[in-house]
């Protein structure tokens, strides 16, 4: 990398320590939106290896520098051979949780030998309390491992860790990524699931009022039936009030006699 590139990538990394959710110091990051760092897979940048600063990452392990400018975050380092960064992701190390904000160091972080040679992509993202933030490196993976230690790679008096699993980052393996916000996606997936439970709220609401038309309408005609049946046999003479007629008049003729 030339000596220009090197103070071009240092006065970005100054500028976005300045107003920044963290910044990957090591290996170099292709690029740093403070506002878009959201964006999954690597903060609204794509790797482009024909412009991008190129690190040499070596497979059997390799310095990762982060800085954290929240309190707290959980991270997750990941890779993949796909130059777009959009899928085929393998774990570097298990998730951890940061405490304190400032550097961290991986000092050997190692992926997979047969990479040697290839070109790749390190992503790093961390669950921060404003949600999951990306950065990502363009790297070429070199063979054995660093034999100098990165000049950033130390870690703040303030900084703690412990391995800590995390569904969310864990998630993020097995996905196919695209451009896309995490907040937008939970809001998608919010509208989604509102605009669902609205159309079946409403379909209930209408399948249960068509239903409760039906039987009032059904209830309502019957009743009418039995009321207008109830009116006709009141309104003629009954086999048994004709009979007890009858019986009356017998009675009156025997009294007679």
């Amino acid at each position: 990398m030339s000596p220009v590139s090197s103070v071009a990538t240092a006065a970005l990394l100054l500028a976005a320590a300045a107003n920044a959710h963290f910044t990957l110091d090591y290996p170099l990051t292709i690029g740093f939106s403070d506002d878009n760092e959201d964006i999954a897979p690597c903060g609204h940048f794509t790797p482009n290896f024909s412009s991008d600063n190129i690190t040499d990452f070596h497979v059997d392990g390799d310095n990762i520098v982060t800085h954290l400018y929240h309190s707290q975050g959980t991270w997750l380092l990941r890779a993949t051979l796909d130059e777009s960064a959009s899928s085929n992701w393998t774990q570097l190390l298990p998730e951890y949780e940061q405490s304190g904000l400032g550097k961290l160091c991986e000092p050997s972080v190692t992926v997979p030998s047969s990479w040697a040679g290839s070109n790749g992509v390190i992503s790093v993202a961390v669950n921060a309390p404003d949600g999951i933030l990306y950065q990502c490196a363009a790297v070429k993976f070199v063979s054995g491992a660093a034999t100098t230690k990165q000049s950033s790679c130390s870690n703040s008096s303030s900084v703690s860790v412990v391995f800590k699993d995390d569904a969310n980052l864990a998630s993020l393996l097995n996905s196919t990524d695209s451009s896309t916000s995490t907040s937008t996606a939970s809001s998608t997936a919010s509208g989604t699931a509102s605009s669902t439970a609205s159309s079946t709220a409403s379909s209930t609401a209408s399948s249960t009022a068509s239903s409760t038309a039906a039987t009032t309408t059904s209830a309502s005609a019957s009743s009418s039936a039995k009321s207008a049946a109830a009116s006709r046999v009141g309104s003629s003479p009954s086999l048994s009030s004709a009979f007890a007629v009858g019986l009356t008049l017998l009675g009156s003729a025997y009294m007679l006699l």
